[in-house]
């Protein structure tokens, strides 16, 4: 049921728990599909979670499960339900104590990538459109899942493991300042789809095209451009997809009515943060997200 790299992933991350979560990962996704009358296919390429697509009845769904406690699986849980299959796919159902997810099955689902190889311009474009029709404000203190919702805000807790651990990084020591002073300046709070790029947006019938995989955050509406300006292929460092950046930031600031220079720090910030996520699960990595980290920064303001 599982691949050895999936199997690392997981035990790496939640250690014992995760091997006794892949020790009764098949029983689980045996008694789920049971229970919500799917027949199941092969897995999808697995990373940190087991997906499959399915069928319910003639109806075309994925099926999602994780180690059960795992914030990740409520935070997208929450961001899909406020979501609510606009701009993003359906959440059918969701088993918390088994780690479960039911999700609507995005189709014919080619990525956004397939667009941007051969136009970027209209690949932005439909990135504009995705968060344009995501972002909608959290539900009020108490709502449904708005305390798995996280807040940009706490990103400031990883720039500050960082620095304790590699004093005196001064690119790392920006991002941080820069941060802080977003987070103090933000007039507005919506819900984030926190990992929106080229891979995450798929084809749809639907509607044209669709969000998957949120990591679901709440903040400021231009901190959800991170993830676009260092993909597809982040770990890829290619001087002309990095070249394509100003005009991409340029694009989502005017698509999104967002000023162009909040724009772009809050683009130098997850670049940045993307980076020392790498740096502190143990690589020695220099991807496209520092290249362009380097190219914004001189450009803040």
């Amino acid at each position: 049921m599982a691949d050895d790299a999936f199997v690392r992933n997981v035990q790496t991350h939640w250690g014992d728990e995760g091997t006794r979560w892949l020790e009764t990962l098949p029983s689980r996704a045996g008694a789920v599909a049971a229970r919500w009358g799917l027949t199941v296919g092969a897995p999808f390429p697995l990373t940190f979670n087991w997906v499959a697509p399915a069928t319910r009845g003639s109806e075309p769904v994925v099926l999602k499960l994780g180690v059960p406690s795992a914030p990740h699986l409520r935070a997208e849980a929450a961001a899909l339900t406020a979501f609510d299959g606009a701009g993003a796919a359906r959440l059918l159902a969701r088993d918390e104590e088994q780690g479960a997810l039911l999700l609507e099955r995005v189709t014919p689902g080619s990525t956004l990538r397939t667009l941007h190889q051969h136009d970027d311009e209209a690949a932005t474009a439909a990135f504009v459109d995705v968060a344009r029709r995501l972002h909608r404000r959290p539900a009020p203190d108490g709502g449904p899942g708005a305390c798995a919702l996280e807040p940009v805000e706490a990103h400031a807790d990883d720039f500050a493991a960082h620095l304790k651990r590699h004093p005196g990084d001064d690119l790392v020591q920006r991002a941080q300042g820069l941060h802080r002073e977003l987070c103090a300046s933000t007039t507005g709070r919506v819900v984030l789809h926190g990992d929106l790029h080229h891979d995450n947006i798929l084809a749809g019938t639907r509607a044209p095209w669709l969000a998957i995989d949120p990591h679901g955050r709440v903040g400021d509406p231009a901190a959800e451009v991170g993830a676009l300006l260092y993909n597809p292929d982040p770990w890829v460092r290619d001087e002309t997809l990095t070249r394509l950046v100003p005009a991409r930031i340029a694009q989502v600031a005017d698509g999104l009515a967002l000023p162009p220079d909040r724009v772009l720090a809050w683009g130098f910030v997850l670049c940045v943060l993307s980076w020392v996520w790498h740096v502190e699960d143990g690589g020695d990595y220099h991807g496209r997200e520092l290249d362009v980290a380097h190219l914004l920064r001189p450009r803040l303001s």
